[in-house]
């Protein structure tokens, strides 16, 4: 089941965004985050969360802010349902570009951007070092266009 997400399912997705990043957010980000005009959260469940979807909107651009899905429910499609809900959501106001940023070494989220039909259009060098014992690491940022159906 898809669930719009808002200030008060916070403490939620920060449980949900600390099973999947080594340096995650807190639920007052989230709160934060989601009360702010453009933000949209999604999130799925299946009896309980299983992942979320947090996308931001600002005249005709649009951007993932975060994606994650608990690692026992990867490879399931959750990923995937997120990204449709979101899709959809963007595609009915303004945005014309959806981006996203991604390390270069997340091979398993690259292939799924990739296969939704994202394409690199830049790099940010060594942008994510937090939580990492070998160093930094590129993100990749990522363009997706809404105008195609």
């Amino acid at each position: 089941m898809m669930l719009r997400a808002g200030p008060e399912h916070a403490a939620v997705l920060a449980a949900l965004h600390a099973t999947s990043f080594a340096a995650p957010w807190e639920a007052r980000e989230f709160e934060t985050l989601l009360s702010h005009p453009g933000v949209v959260g999604c999130l799925f469940l299946d009896g309980l969360p299983e992942g979320f979807i947090l996308v931001r909107a600002a005249a005709d651009e649009a951007e993932i802010l975060t994606l994650a899905v608990i690692p026992k429910d990867r490879r399931r499609g959750v990923a995937s349902k997120l990204m449709h809900e979101a899709i959809a959501i963007l595609r009915s106001g303004n945005a014309a570009a959806l981006f996203l940023e991604v390390a270069a070494d997340n091979v398993p989220a690259i292939g799924l951007y990739t296969r939704h039909g994202f394409a690199e259009c830049g790099r940010r060098p060594d942008y994510y070092s937090a939580g990492r014992a070998n160093g930094s690491v590129d993100a990749i940022v990522m363009k997706y266009s809404l105008t195609n159906p």
